[in-house]
Formats: C-alpha cells, structure tokens, sequence
C-alpha cells in the first residue's frame, strides 16, 4: 500500500482528470480477481464489485482520488511531478486504503454479499459524487449502506473518530460584483469608485453570523479574494468579492443568502454603484445514519484501542462530497489520524502518513464483514 500510494502521490491529477489514477487503480481491482470492474463511471470513476456467497445485500466502500491545484512544497522522495498539483488533502492514502482493503477481501473474503469499492474523481469541487449518481450509480451497483473515510491532521495516528448526525458542514460559494465608475485617484470626486464599497461590504458581512443568526446555529461567512480592475494610481470601477458559507442546516443557509443580498444591495445603494450578486449551494451537509455510526463504531472497535475511539466528535465546518450517497442510502463517515504534527489539509507540505494506511485498511475489512455477516 505504500508503494501504491507514493505511486499516486507523485502522479496527482485534478477532478475528472484522474485518467492515470483511474487506469491504475482498475488494473490493481484486475489483479486482486475482483468479479467486475467498471471504469468511466460519471466520467473517470471507478467501481468494482466483489461477491461472496449467498447473501443478497450489498454494501458500499468508497475512497476519493482527485488531487488539488495547489504547487508541493514538501520534499518527499515521491513528491509531485505534475506541475502545479498535489495531494494536498490525502486522497491518494484513500486509494491506497480501499485498494487495501479490496485485495484483503478478494483473497481472504470473510463477508456473504456484495462489497461495491467506489473510487469517486472530483470530490475538492464537489461535483464528482453527483457526476457517478447521474451516472447510474444506483441503478447500476445498488448498495444498501456506504461507509467511507478521511485523514485528519492533528489526530493521533491509530485514532478513529467519527458521530451520528451531522458532522460536516454544507458549504455555498458566493460572488458580489460592485459597478460604478473608475477614475484617477487624486480626484475621486469625478467618479465612482467601488473599492470602498467592497471593503464596506466584507466589513458588514461579519455581522450576519454575530448579529442576524441565532447563536446557537453554527456558521462561518468567508471571504475568500477581493479583485478589481483598478491599478495603483487609478482607483476601480469594478470590484468583485468571492467567498464561501458553510452551515448545518437548510433554514440557515437560506438565512445567509437573504441577508448578504441585504448588506448587498444596501451597501451599493450607499456608495451609489450597482450590485450583482451570484449565490450556489454547491456541498450539501454531511449527516451520518444513527444505525451505521453503531455499526461503524462496532467496527472500530475491532480495529483501534477502545481509548484511541471518539464516538462522539465534533461537527466540523468542512464540507465533503461523501454528503450526496447519504441522501440516497444510510451510512457513515469517519476520520483516522494523520498525525499530530501533520502540517494541514490543502497545504503544500501536506503529506498523507503511511502509518495511517493500515488502521484504514482493516476499518473497511471490518465494516464489510460485520455488516456481511457469515453464516
């Protein structure tokens, strides 16, 4: 599995582009004797399916692939060759565990039913879990759970955390853009400026989750660039403001786009410019399943020290496309240990933890026979 994953390391590819990580990960399915193997599934997917005995339920696995565009500045051995990407957020020890996980079952099976292993392309932009249920998925693999796993930053390695309910935020992007009239910047009375209008705005925006949303609703308004198209003697006539929301809750993130357009729209009045404002929900919340959190938990059990489990961990206002299956099948997402000295997620020295790959590896074994149960 280390082998694998430094393969997939030094060869990262962004979403619906993991053409060499999708022919690999195929080829490996090939050889552990999986029963079938499809590939192209919602555009550069892949899905193999391992049966077992009588049994007529099957259950999900799922890893994600894709890498970010993000320049490596770490110095591993195995570092990126593909300029400009990088796995920065450790999809490449996912692949690696569910790989893992795959030829253990396919040689020593163990379970009775069906184990479908989804690797899923594109889930940074959150397209890539949509892309394969538009795809048939469902339809064409049906599962009746799915469990999945992410690497955490700052947890021991050998940890398992994870809680029923919602533990992953929604996550909305939004656009604002201020028009006026640019001008030269010792006679901004000429004009009208936007620069001051934008400012004001990502100023006001603070106040949606201190003053206009109940305390007891978790939120986070970020923004994120603020470009224009002045430069340094000329003061601009055009601003945009992009950022994104993350929330638990549809009510709240109805909340949020209410009143930004508010601030919006009352902040160009103010600066007598024009406002256009672009509002998308593109991650919807992750809610794990009371049901499969037990039986994840019954799992871990099996694999982790009982004093190395969080049963109960908190939310966290992440956003992860694993989000999309549950509103189509219960199931559970859980986060192992990277270390607690691992630089963070969608940094540029990130390194996924090879001590990691084991401890993920015998979780999906061990859901997998748990919820297959032998005769």
């Amino acid at each position: 599995m280390t082998a694998w994953r430094h393969d997939l390391h030094a060869h990262p590819e962004f979403g619906f582009e993991e053409s060499r990580t999708s022919a690999f990960v195929a080829q490996k399915l090939r050889e552990f004797g999986l029963d079938e193997i499809a590939e192209g599934v919602g555009g550069t997917g892949v899905v193999g399916t391992l049966r077992r005995g009588s049994g007529n339920r099957a259950i999900a696995l799922r890893a994600d692939m894709d890498a970010l565009r993000i320049t490596e500045q770490g110095t591993p051995a195995y570092r990126s060759l593909n300029s400009g990407v990088m796995h920065a957020c450790g999809h490449d020890g996912h692949t690696a565990m569910l790989l893992g996980a795959a030829k253990l079952l396919a040689a020593e099976g163990g379970f009775d039913g069906t184990v479908r292993f989804i690797f899923q392309p594109a889930e940074e932009w959150g397209k890539g879990a949509l892309a394969m249920l538009e795809d048939g998925l469902m339809r064409r693999f049906p599962f009746d759970e799915i469990y999945g796993l992410h690497n955490m930053p700052g947890v021991p390695v050998g940890q398992f955390e994870t809680r029923p309910g919602p533990i992953m935020s929604a996550e909305d992007n939004f656009e604002v853009a201020f028009r006026g009239v640019g001008g030269h910047a010792s006679r901004p009375h000429e004009g009208r400026e936007v620069l001051i209008a934008a400012a004001a705005f990502v100023v006001n925006l603070q106040t949606i989750v201190s003053r206009r949303l109940s305390p007891a609703d978790i939120a986070v308004v970020s923004v994120t660039e603020l470009l224009t198209d002045g430069t340094r003697n000329a003061l601009p006539g055009f601003a945009r403001v992009l950022g994104d929301a993350r929330s638990f809750r549809p009510e709240v993130s109805a909340a949020i786009e209410r009143e930004m357009r508010v601030i919006a729209e009352g902040t160009a009045r103010t600066y007598n410019c024009d406002v256009e404002m672009t509002y998308t929900r593109e991650f919807v919340p992750l809610v794990n399943d009371a049901e499969a959190t037990r039986a994840a938990l019954a799992a871990a059990a099996t694999v982790f020290e009982p004093e190395a489990i969080k049963a109960e961990r908190e939310p966290m206002t992440a956003s992860e496309d694993f989000a999309r299956f549950l509103d189509h099948v219960p199931g559970c997402f859980a986060f192992i240990g990277n270390g607690e000295n691992s630089p963070p997620l969608h940094n540029p020295e990130f390194d996924f933890n090879d001590a990691a790959l084991v401890h993920g590896t015998r979780f999906h074994v061990a859901i997998a026979r748990q919820r297959l149960p032998q005769a």
